[in-house]
C-alpha cells in the first residue's frame, strides 16, 4: 500500500468512528484507530484531523458526549447559508433570544458583534446553538429584531 492509499485508509477510518457516535476522547479514537492496525497514529494526529474535518462534541443518543462530524449532525460549515443557520429570534422586552442550528450560534455571534451600535446589538453571548442579545437600546428591541429578521432573510415570529 502507497502512502497515499494508507492515508486514505486512515481518514476513511477516522470518519466511520465519529459516524459511531461514541469516542468522548481523543484517546479513545487513537486506540480504536490502532485496533485498526494504524500502529503510527497519535493524539496530537487525531487532534489535527479533528480540526481539519470540523468535527465537534455533541451529546449522543445516550446524553454523553462524543466527537462526530458536522454532515453526521447537520452542523453548519462555512458554505451554510446563514439563513438556514437561524431558527428563531425571540425576545422578552429586555433581551433577544436567537436559536441556531447546532454549533452555529459562535459564527452567527460574531457576526452580530461586528454589526454597528446604530444597528440594535450592543453585545452577545454565545453558546452551541442559543445566542443572547443585549440590545443598544430595549425601548428599540422591535426594530432591532426586524433589522435581524431582514439580515437573515428569514420571516421568523418575534
Amino acid at each position: 500500500m502507497t502512502g497515499q492509499q494508507k492515508q486514505e485508509a486512515l481518514i476513511q477510518a477516522f470518519k466511520e468512528l465519529l459516524k459511531q457516535e461514541q469516542f468522548g476522547s481523543q484517546g479513545d479514537i487513537v486506540n480504536a484507530l490502532k485496533s485498526q492496525g494504524f500502529d503510527n497514529i497519535s493524539q496530537s494526529k487525531v487532534s489535527r484531523m479533528l480540526s481539519k474535518y470540523g468535527a465537534v462534541r455533541t451529546r449522543n443518543a445516550r446524553q454523553e458526549m462524543v466527537y462526530c462530524l458536522p454532515a453526521e449532525l447537520g452542523v453548519p460549515t462555512a458554505k451554510s447559508p446563514l439563513r438556514q443557520l437561524v431558527l428563531d429570534i425571540e425576545h422578552n422586552d429586555v433581551m433577544i433570544i436567537i436559536r441556531t442550528s447546532p454549533g452555529a450560534a459562535q459564527l452567527i455571534a460574531r457576526l452580530l458583534d461586528s454589526l454597528s451600535k446604530s444597528d440594535g446589538v450592543l453585545g452577545t453571548i454565545a453558546g452551541d446553538d442559543t445566542i443572547f442579545i443585549a440590545p443598544t437600546d430595549v425601548n428599540l428591541i422591535k426594530q432591532t429584531i426586524v433589522k435581524l429578521e431582514l439580515l437573515f432573510s428569514k420571516n421568523l415570529t418575534s
